[in-house]
């Protein structure tokens, strides 16, 4: 299906919510993906449902509505935007125990959550000093934007978060009492963040509804809070105001997002290596990574898809 620039329709979406049957729902699910001609991944689990995909715009409103017939899925959180190129490779419906991987059993945002916060009404929330705002997002995703004033856990997965979550709780043992708000990219992170700090005590817990995504949509940027871009996981890279295409690189050895500046050093090798992953991996690794590239670019002058990269948050 040929497509002109800027007319692929990409899809943020997620909801927690009882989901018992939720593997019966993954055949179903990934056929109507395939008659609507959508890529790119949707998480199953017995909390819900997470993902992104993208497909053109006549065809992604009709999955669309095919998800929301589903049964306590009416209501589906889902953000849009815009590529200029389709931004998956292929299609992938998977079964997961959690659709977003913090590994605490228990925490169970359909039971307890924060209170949600529209994006219009955040830059209140934030600005005021009584509020600590936290990112629960990735170090990797942090180092290329944030909302002012906010703190940065520095985690290198979702997984480091309740570690840190503790830690952060010691620290507030004998400090005055003060309302936190989270946010993350699309909602999801810090909706099950503020299950978590509700289950630990914490009270007056807010989190950002739509996350980053509809706050870049729907806040002005001449009112913005938020500096620099926002990292998304497909082949986008990052987004800023506006949802525009943020026209950052990203290293396909360790994932890490890279500024046009990172692609002239000489540790920078496409597809292989960069400044920030050069000293992680073995020459075996980035012989490998050179093979990996070898057939991208094959695929590639062949008009065809490697299927071999994919994102996932």
């Amino acid at each position: 299906m040929a497509v002109n620039d800027q007319s692929w329709s990409v899809a943020a979406l997620y909801k927690f919510f009882a989901w018992p049957d939720h593997a019966s729902w993954q055949t179903p699910i990934r056929e109507a993906c395939e008659r609507h001609g959508i890529c790119g991944t949707l998480l199953l689990a017995r909390e819900g449902i997470n993902g992104t995909i993208a497909g053109a715009p006549d065809a992604l409103p009709a999955f669309l509505a095919f998800l929301r017939d589903l049964p306590g899925l009416s209501e589906i959180e889902v953000k849009h935007s815009t590529a200029s190129e389709q931004p998956f490779y292929r299609m992938k419906v998977r079964l997961k125990k959690e659709i977003v991987t913090m590994g605490v059993p228990d925490i169970d945002p359909n039971r307890s959550v924060g209170t949600y916060v529209a994006p219009k009404d955040w830059n209140a929330l934030i600005s005021d000093p009584d509020t600590i705002v936290i990112d629960t997002r990735n170090d990797y995703e942090t180092a290329i934007g944030m909302f002012e004033g906010a703190v940065d856990p520095e985690t290198e997965s979702f997984r480091d978060f309740p570690a840190w979550a503790e830690a952060f709780k010691a620290r507030q043992h004998n400090a005055p009492a003060r309302r936190i708000a989270m946010y993350c990219t699309g909602g999801i992170r810090c909706e099950k963040s503020t299950a978590l700090m509700k289950e630990m005590g914490f009270e007056e817990v807010y989190h950002l509804k739509g996350g980053i995504l509809k706050y870049l949509e729907d806040v002005p940027e001449e009112e913005s809070l938020w500096k620099g871009q926002c990292f998304v996981f497909d082949q986008r890279v990052s987004v800023g105001h506006g949802l525009a295409e943020g026209g950052l690189a990203q290293c396909f050895a360790c994932r890490r997002p890279l500024q046009p500046d990172d692609l002239l050093r000489p540790e920078y090798e496409r597809g292989v290596a960069c400044h920030q992953c050069v000293d992680d991996f073995s020459d075996a690794d980035r012989d490998r990574f050179r093979e990996r590239q070898r057939q991208i670019d094959l695929a590639k002058a062949r008009g065809e898809a490697h299927i071999g990269k994919s994102f996932s948050e």
